[in-house]
């Protein structure tokens, strides 16, 4: 499945995050990852999360696709998270 991935953590959690999804998805945007997963895999990926995250602070939303076909991606100015781009 296709998957848009998009969170919100506090300052002291938001590298974690990023390391995690990252070995996941595509990195796009600053709290922004994308791409292609099976179940198994979107379920490891939500257990290390839960590992990490306050859930009275942090906020994960994970919209899945059936297939990247019935998707569209338009970027307007500068594309992020370029994969040779350090995170800060």
């Amino acid at each position: 499945m296709f998957v848009i991935l998009v969170y919100d953590a506090g300052e002291k959690r938001v590298q974690k995050f990023h390391r995690i999804c990252r070995r996941y998805l595509t990195w796009v945007q600053l709290s922004v990852f994308e791409g292609e997963l099976t179940n198994a895999q979107l379920e490891r990926l939500k257990a290390e999360l839960r590992q990490v995250m306050e859930s009275e602070e942090d906020s994960v939303i994970f919209y899945a696709f059936r297939t990247q076909r019935y998707f569209s991606r338009e970027v307007m100015g500068k594309e992020k998270g370029d994969p040779g781009e350090l995170f800060v």
